[in-house]
């Protein structure tokens, strides 16, 4: 399945802010460090804005640097009591708690519309185990997005932020996500520099393209960086290691692209853990300004004593079963079928043998099959 839109892999900071949080050494440290997150308090039941139509969603009093909040763009939508969870689904499912990481399309510190979510991840944690599993959900995706009918998934930040794309996903995967963390560009060069870069093993077939990536990302970002010229295992600094996880154009496609990405990710998040104390204030400080998340401050503080112990298991693309379709001269990737593969993403998340995927997913699934 081909890809055209260039991925931005910046998730990889996001896992580490909201999961690896734990490592820092006290309490102290990390109240001071969350006061810089821009923190969008949305609840179950809540409107994003007053009934003059003035935003009420960012509790730092934040706002994209267009002026654009996310209250104004919301402004007429009623947040779902349940974020679309049904409630036998939030029952099953309560042992995990899935977390919807966004990398953005946009290369400034806007996390409004219209952005587009060109990086997927669902982080799924067990609460019991403390284990990790990271799913891709491949950005082309052709899904059914609350309001808007069945369109590219990737396209439902950009028309309702996180609080649609988590939405989106609950409704067509069976999900009961309600939290999420957003990210832009330009964080992942800077973070990965911070930990002292990560060992990824080049081939020569990405040596091919790796260097474009390279001279771009180094001219936005303003950071300074090298061509690489020698396949092998090697420590890329920040701007070659977004290039790495940018490079679509090897065998494996958009797939390989989404299995770069969870490389850098793991890679990432097992240096974080080595990190001095000094390091790590670094990184907060420098890091948490980009990260656009609904996950209360206070709870992140909580979680620091188990976070520790954490531990991603394992890492796969979604959907596992997919073709490609030209639909009005757009391309998508269509779910051969939406019901298998939900009852697969199932099976790799929580284990579930023999699921029954919900009537909604089961209507969508079908609805689906009609464009194939």
């Amino acid at each position: 399945m081909k890809k055209r839109k260039r991925a931005l892999p910046a998730v990889l900071i996001a896992i580490a802010v909201v999961i690896a949080a734990g490592f820092v050494a006290a309490y102290a440290f990390v109240k001071g460090k969350t006061s810089k997150v821009n923190y969008l308090d949305i609840k179950p039941g809540l409107k994003m804005a007053d009934e003059g139509g003035n935003a009420s969603g960012r509790a730092n009093g934040g706002s994209s640097s267009d002026g654009v909040s996310a209250g104004d763009l919301l402004s007429e939508m009623d947040i779902p009591e349940d974020f679309s969870i049904p409630e036998e689904m939030a029952q099953r499912l309560e042992s995990y708690r899935n977390i919807l990481i966004l990398g953005l399309d946009s290369r400034s510190d806007s996390y409004s519309s219209p952005s587009r979510a060109d990086s997927i991840i669902i982080a799924s944690l067990n609460e019991k185990t403390g284990e990790v599993k990271l799913a891709s959900v491949y950005r082309d995706t052709f899904l059914e997005i609350p309001g808007h009918s069945l369109d590219k998934v990737n396209h439902s930040y950009a028309f309702g932020e996180g609080l649609l794309a988590m939405n989106a996903l609950n409704l067509n995967l069976d999900l009961n996500i309600t939290e999420f963390a957003a990210i832009n560009f330009e964080a992942a060069s800077y973070a990965v520099n911070l930990v002292h870069g990560i060992d990824i093993d080049v081939t020569s077939e990405e040596i091919k393209y790796i260097n474009g990536y390279i001279d771009e990302i180094a001219r936005v970002t303003g950071l300074n960086s090298s061509n690489i010229y020698t396949p092998g295992l090697q420590t890329l600094d920040g701007v070659q290691a977004l290039a790495y996880s940018r490079i679509r154009y090897t065998s494996g496609g958009d797939y390989k692209r989404t299995e770069r990405m969870r490389t850098v990710i793991s890679k990432f998040f097992g240096k974080v853990q080595t990190l001095s104390l000094p390091d790590m204030n670094k990184l907060l400080d420098t890091i948490l300004p980009y990260v656009y998340t609904n996950i209360n401050p206070s709870e992140m503080i909580s979680r620091i004593p188990e976070a520790i112990n954490y531990k991603i298991v394992s890492s796969f693309g979604w959907p596992f079963e997919t073709q490609g379709a030209t639909i009005g001269g757009i391309f998508y990737g269509l779910p051969n079928s939406l019901e298998q593969n939900v009852i697969s993403l199932h099976k790799e998340l929580f284990g579930e043998e023999n699921y029954a995927p919900s009537s909604n997913v089961i209507r969508i699934s079908d609805y689906i099959k009609t464009f194939q």
